[in-house]
């Protein structure tokens, strides 16, 4: 054999080997191969499923992007009023979404008419589930004050729609976040074809019904499992994924599908905060560190643009009986509240974060932001728990007739727990066991006025001022102990505290609400002012906004429009 011939097909052979080498490193490499294991991902034929095509979370309905960061949070401006309740702080967010506008009085009523179709308030085992969701709307009377036409019309007259909702109590406002969330993952798996197309209207009950945290964990318990039911199309199971041929796939979503979204929730006060600042297009060393008084930019609340020139950037009590200014010369347009989107949004492109209403927020109050502890998306109001287990391992799934409902302060009956939900119960030692970053199941009070906070001031044992005080006799507030309880009857028994040697008004359940209102002067209007009301009552100036959640990346992907 010629020797030139010799030597090309060795350097032949060797490119070939070297290429199967290349070939099966890229293979090894595919996201649709395991770098632990080699095995396939999404195989056909079974094994490990996965959505190795995601590229990052969608914006779910309402909600717009706010990018995580570090700012200041707390006052910056002269405490005329000495609170001192918020000194300032450096506080890093990560990354997530927010309600562009307050929730309105339609979002709202689009929540009760859910209500009242699965829990027809005619069924007397359901009624106080609907009663418990409607909001106050006799917040608007006043004793010297002709307030009546809101009282019957605000809510629910059309003129109102696109108002934002008030008579809400922050514990009604968390109810409307949990249902959100399901009715949007509801939709989301009948868009991707793991639910039966309007099934969400037309096979919901109170028997069987949506809930996102059911669905992931007892899928079979969500619109009667996997009932078989005959519709127009042809045969169709309820929870069973099928494809363009007709071919059932991929029985129930997972996590893993990236379909369920994370659950829209009330912000905390330090995500409320950093977007109402919208500190995303401007980057001054002063505004960094922390020197913005408003959602917009500069140190009054007129605005410089010609266009709009001496007009009022938001929705407040100018002066003392002035709501809204002169008849056909008003500064802002409004008296009472204004419809969302009235006003110009931040550069987060978040409408009415000063004005218009104040707003709930997740945290318990405490008058001290322990910064000490943590830095990092700082949020007091922990509460953990888990799902409550049969005895035969599967989850326990709230029904018509184990409904709980809590008395309010107020007397309102509240359902705790919907039928279709899972039980929840707390955290115990098997969860806390050895743990270093958490130890029970309810921290609220942690390093505030617990049995090992280095802040607790006072032994306020009622039953016996000798005795050694422990985590139950010795607090740091001292606030009125209310009571209300029903008799077997219904009847609301109220237990009156007329102690007087209480010194505050704060306790557990008392919730921070952000931001100034149409009822309040100028000095609300900077994000940094904090105040305080009790959980389950409700005012003509208190709304709220969603919140959620990004996972994934802290910025959203240059390349992709959507999401």
């Amino acid at each position: 054999m010629d020797m030139k011939k010799v030597v090309t097909f060795k350097v032949l052979l060797v490119l070939a080997i070297f290429g199967a080498m290349t070939s099966c490193k890229k293979s090894s490499s595919s996201k649709n191969s395991s770098r632990a294991t080699g095995w396939n991902i999404n195989d056909r034929e079974g094994g490990f499923q996965y959505n190795t095509d995601f590229n990052e979370q969608e914006t779910s309905p309402g909600l717009v992007f706010v990018e995580g960061g570090t700012f200041t949070k707390g006052r910056v401006q002269d405490d005329v009023m000495h609170d001192w309740n918020n000194t300032p702080t450096q506080q890093h967010v990560q990354s997530f979404y927010m309600d562009e506008t307050e929730v309105t009085n339609i979002m709202y009523l689009e929540y009760l008419d859910w209500i009242k179709r699965v829990y027809p308030p005619t069924d007397e085992n359901f009624r106080a589930i609907y009663h418990g969701a409607l909001p106050d709307t006799l917040v608007w009377r006043n004793r010297l004050g002709y307030n009546e036409i809101m009282t019957e019309n605000y809510l629910r007259h059309p003129g109102y729609a696109e108002y934002p909702v008030v008579g809400v109590s922050w514990i009604q406002a968390v109810e409307f976040a949990n249902w959100r969330s399901d009715r949007v993952n509801e939709y989301n798996l009948e868009k991707a074809g793991y639910l039966k197309r309007d099934a969400k209207t037309l096979d919901v009950s109170a028997e069987s019904n949506f809930n996102t945290d059911t669905y992931i964990n007892a899928p079979t318990q969500t619109y009667g499992g996997n009932e078989e039911v005959i519709n127009a199309e042809g045969r169709n199971r309820r929870n069973v994924r099928v494809d363009a041929d007709g071919n059932e796939s991929n029985i129930f979503a997972t996590r893993e599908t990236g379909i369920i979204s994370p659950n829209y929730r009330l912000p905390t006060e330090t995500e409320w905060e950093y977007a109402a600042l919208g500190l995303s297009e401007i980057r001054s060393y002063n505004l960094y560190r922390g020197r913005k008084k408003y959602p917009w930019d500069g140190q009054y609340t007129r605005s410089g643009k010609r266009k709009v020139r001496g007009d009022q950037m938001a929705n407040f009590k100018q002066g003392k009986g002035d709501y809204g200014g002169i008849a056909g010369w008003s500064d802002d347009g409004a008296d009472i509240t204004n419809a969302v989107k009235s006003y110009a949004a931040n550069d987060y492109g978040l409408y009415d974060m000063a004005g218009n209403v104040a707003e709930w927020v997740a945290d318990v109050y405490r008058p001290i932001v322990d910064d000490e502890f943590n830095d990092f998306n700082y949020y007091r109001g922990n509460v953990y728990t888990k799902n409550a287990i049969n005895d035969d391992g599967t989850v326990k799934i709230v029904t018509p007739e184990t409904i709980v409902y809590d008395t309010t302060s107020t007397g309102k009956l509240v359902a705790r727990n919907l039928p279709g939900e899972i039980l929840q119960v707390p955290v115990d030692e098997n969860e806390t066991y050895l743990r270093t970053n958490f130890d029970k199941s309810n921290e609220i009070n942690f390093r505030d006025g617990d049995k090992r906070s280095s802040r607790y001031y006072e032994s306020f044992n009622e039953e016996d001022e000798n005795a050694k005080a422990d985590s139950e006799t010795r607090k740091m507030y001292n606030s009125p102990k209310h009571n209300v309880t029903r008799d077997s009857l219904g009847n609301i028994i109220r237990e009156y505290d007329k102690a007087n040697n209480r010194t505050s008004l704060i306790n557990d359940e008392v919730r921070v609400y952000k931001g100034g209102s149409w009822k309040d002067r100028e000095y609300w209007l900077d994000p940094a002012q904090r105040r305080y009301f009790p959980q389950d009552m409700a005012t003509d100036y208190i709304g709220f906004r969603c919140a959620m959640s990004r996972v994934g990346s802290k910025s959203k992907s240059k390349t992709k429009t959507k999401g």
